[in-house]
């Protein structure tokens, strides 16, 4: 379990994209990254939550910031939702959640009293020099592409 603060590295992420291809955080040097982990692929919230960021990527963009969503859905999955909804990012998939424990969001959490782990709805904002620059935990959708935009402007 990490605890990640502010001003640390953040860890290094190899895992599958939605393509298939492999991908690795340490690509993006050089550029802000909006690293944000969602509990699950085509769910009400995380649709809504990829849509804000959807929505806000040209101007993310214009803002030298790349966009990537993790969560335990699988390539597959993954893929399929990023079709469904024209998101404009990467997706990757951590189906087994280590990115995530890496980060320290995968988390017991509890839904009709039934008490299980899964991932926190959590953003990292990485500054281009690798460092973390900004976390935003257990994240309310509304309005929160408009927040990590304005972190990084």
């Amino acid at each position: 379990m990490s605890n990640l603060k502010e001003g640390d590295l953040a860890p290094n992420i190899s895992l599958e994209t939605d393509s298939g291809e492999p991908f690795r955080l340490s690509s993006l040097h050089g550029k802000n990254v909006i690293l944000y982990f969602y509990p699950k692929a085509d769910t009400p919230g995380c649709t809504k939550e990829a849509c804000e960021f959807r929505d806000t990527s040209p101007r993310l963009t214009k803002a030298n910031t790349v966009i990537v969503g993790v969560s335990p859905d699988t390539a597959n999955a993954q893929a399929k939702f990023k079709q469904k909804f024209d998101l404009p990012f990467t997706l990757l998939a951590d189906t087994d959640h280590k990115a995530a424990e890496d980060y320290g969001v995968w988390k017991e959490k509890s839904m009709y009293g039934k008490k299980y782990m899964g991932v926190e709805r959590t953003t990292f904002v990485i500054a281009p020099n690798g460092r973390v620059k900004k976390i935003f935990p257990k994240v309310k959708v509304e309005g929160h592409a408009e927040a990590v935009l304005a972190a990084i402007a």
